[in-house]
């Protein structure tokens, strides 16, 4: 065997790693084999949010310099242990429209460690993942579980003015037992999720997301915008509210993103929102690998009302 392949027993099932020492990220050195011991270490609190839900990935194979590209169908390589899910194209108006109409595509779904660090060895950096999952249901896409606002800082704004947009809708949502949960982006901006009842419909889900960002829109057009045209977003942060359809995905809790270093998108208290605002320092809250890692080990995942 090359040396630059290694047999790996991950829980019981054997994995040939590739390229460990290949430099991904070069303004920092940091390699393949980082980003398969970060993924390693951070499964635990990782996977139950992947458990169910087709993932998309991003791969990088020359590394964030390089170019990337999506990637939707479980590769034909895949071994016979990845579980699969078949979800309709025409599901959810134009959910897997890279396919005819009336097909299906298959997706990986990363429910344990060895699939994960399956999909990392493939230069998959980025995981993405819908707002529904597939349990046992018979229909996919499946109901929304999830309310999510994606807050993406125009120019002349921040991660800083996301924060104080982040508490409004934060004060919009709280209550009826379902407290909402913030996380970065692991790029520039910042995400506010919400569990929604069970049996909650696409239609009513995507109505009361605009309704609550038209309304901060109203109360504050300033720093606020709900449409996403370009001449419209400078000084001003984009509540991104079309996320909540079936066909979306977001970025999952505890990925790595493809950007210059390693960042994470990571949960955040409410306490950490409000003192990067009143810091006015971006920085308060952007969190490599290892700072992940050990957030995990103090905090636990403070994400978890979630999974």
């Amino acid at each position: 065997m090359s040396p630059e392949r290694i047999v790996a027993d991950v829980d019981g099932r054997h994995l040939s790693l590739s390229n460990l020492g290949k430099v991904l990220y070069p303004a920092s050195g940091f390699t393949k084999g980082a980003v398969l011991d970060y993924y390693s270490r951070i499964a635990p609190v990782m996977l139950p949010h992947l458990k169910d839900r087709p993932v998309t990935f991003r791969r990088f194979p020359d590394g964030v310099s390089g170019k990337s590209f999506v990637e939707k169908h479980v590769p034909s390589h895949a071994p016979d242990w990845v579980r699969t899910i078949k979800v309709p194209s025409s599901g959810g108006g134009g959910w897997g429209r890279e396919t005819s109409p009336g097909g299906d595509v298959e997706y990986a779904v990363i429910d344990d460690r060895p699939s994960l660090i399956w999909a990392a060895n493939l230069a998959a950096i980025e995981f993405h993942v819908p707002l529904w999952h597939a349990g046992r249901r018979g229909t996919l896409p499946g109901r929304p579980d999830h309310l999510v606002f994606d807050l993406d800082p125009g120019p002349g704004t921040s991660i800083v003015d996301c924060c104080r947009i982040a508490t409004w809708i934060a004060e919009r949502l709280t209550g009826r037992g379902r407290e909402p949960a913030a996380k970065t982006s692991g790029s520039k901006g910042l995400q506010v999720y919400v569990r929604l009842p069970e049996r909650t419909e696409w239609d009513n889900a995507r109505e009361r997301a605009l309704r609550v960002a038209q309304s901060i829109e109203k109360d504050h057009p300033e720093l606020v915008v709900t449409n996403m045209k370009k001449e419209l977003r400078r000084h001003r942060v984009l509540i991104d509210w079309s996320q909540n359809h079936p066909a979306k995905t977001t970025v999952a809790v505890y990925s790595l993103r493809g950007g210059t270093d390693p960042a994470v998108s990571t949960p955040v208290t409410w306490d950490e929102v409000r003192d990067c605002e009143r810091s006015g320092d971006p920085d308060r809250l952007r969190f490599g690998a290892g700072k992940v890692l050990d957030r995990v080990e103090r905090h636990g995942d403070l994400f978890t009302s979630l999974a």
